[in-house]
């Protein structure tokens, strides 16, 4: 019997992360699947940090990454380079995840090669072109161009459903983003060591979280959306910064992303604060942000995969994005969207930290993102198959 040839492609941190156990899980079967691995490198120095924590070594690495470059540099990069790892590695399967231009061009140019692409968290919608963007439209042009789509949750389903997609290419398997946090913490609380290297970790790049008590609680800020470049951001720092005057017991910490149009803002409005609960950071590596998020109270993110893990983690999420692809999460009540409205973002702070029964209610709610076995169940069905 043949081995099916796999190779499995992603270019930025949120990519490597929902990639790490499907490949694992993959490599679990090596007298069924050869699998390679190919990193753009669409996010270098981020992406490096996931590779490490995973032990994954790529097979090809496009290294495309250079300082400012924009999504013509990057998609038509991808797309030219990735027709010779194709050429060599011969796939039988391609398989790209989520949202990007590697993502993108990736499935484009399989689809060139006539090679079948199978996309990891298919369906995901807001139907609103240039919201996310462009990542809305980068996932209405992957659903056209694969073979297998495997939605993360029912409503992922119905959408792709509705655009006429062939419901026995659909396959529902949770977000496996739900199977790398769970990996990740089983490491982190098994090892005190590990545990303790990363409280320096964070201490060293200018938090002390030794700091928090039942007394100081954490709050806990990403943002990076390009749509919310400009006002929405100069909004989103306004509001924190009246927050953290409000509730002086509670720390505001905001590692901030490397892209001048958010720390512009950001260290602007933010960085001459007098309040001295507020914590400017530079980007933490993956273990370290989890193990914040951990310990945090609320988190206020405009990231995708942030709502998903903070479901899993039982954290009240507050979305600072006007539409979001994961409703979910609304639904099942751990996220609220506030868009990037500053006195929306204040009163929804304000409730959560004052009304402990709409805090509770938000923390015991059931995530609806999976139970950790979305990559088990992908690989199965290839197995299944044979």
């Amino acid at each position: 019997m043949s081995k099916t040839r796999v190779l499995i492609i992603f270019g930025t941190r949120p990519e490597a992360i929902k990639m790490a156990p499907l490949l694992k899980e993959f490599q679990k079967y090596p007298e069924h699947f050869e699998t390679f691995v190919c990193a753009t490198g669409q996010h270098r120095q981020m992406l490096d940090q996931v590779l490490s924590i995973f032990d994954i070594k790529p097979d090809f690495d496009m290294n495309i990454m250079l300082p400012n470059q924009d999504l013509y540099d990057i998609f038509t990069k991808v797309l030219l380079k990735i027709r010779d790892v194709y050429k060599t590695v011969k796939p039988d399967l391609v398989f790209v995840q989520g949202d990007t231009s590697t993502s993108t061009a990736s499935a484009l140019a399989a689809f060139f090669e006539k090679i079948p692409v199978a996309h990891i968290e298919a369906g995901l919608r807001t139907n609103n072109r240039y919201s996310p963007w462009p990542e809305e439209i980068n996932r209405q042009i992957i659903a056209r161009l694969v073979t297998y789509h495997f939605a993360p949750t029912n409503w992922a389903k119905e959408n792709l459903f509705k655009e006429n997609i062939n419901e026995n290419q659909i396959i529902v398997t949770g977000n496996t983003v739900i199977d790398a946090l769970r990996m990740i913490l089983k490491r982190i609380n098994e090892s005190n060591e590990l545990s303790n290297s990363i409280i320096d970790q964070i201490t060293d790049n200018g938090y002390d979280i030794r700091r928090l008590s039942d007394n100081r609680r954490l709050i806990l800020i990403t943002g990076h959306r390009r749509e919310n470049f400009g006002s929405g951001f100069e909004n989103i720092c306004k509001a924190i910064k009246a927050s953290a005057e409000n509730f002086p017991g509670f720390d505001f910490l905001y590692p901030v992303h490397y892209n001048p149009n958010v720390r512009e803002s950001v260290y602007r409005i933010l960085g001459k604060s007098i309040n001295k609960n507020i914590f400017l950071i530079d980007p933490l590596d993956y273990l370290p942000f989890i193990y914040l998020m951990q310990k945090c109270y609320i988190l206020l993110s405009d990231s995708g995969g942030i709502q998903e893990e903070a479901s899993d983690l039982g954290k009240p999420v507050l979305v600072m994005r006007n539409v979001t692809e994961r409703p979910e999460a609304l639904q099942a009540g751990t996220t609220e969207l506030v868009g990037t409205d500053k006195d929306k973002i204040i009163s929804s702070i304000s409730r959560l930290i004052l009304d402990k029964n709409h805090y509770v209610n938000m923390t015991k709610k059931q995530n609806p993102y999976g139970d950790g076995k979305a990559s088990v169940r992908i690989v199965k069905y290839f197995l299944d198959k044979e």
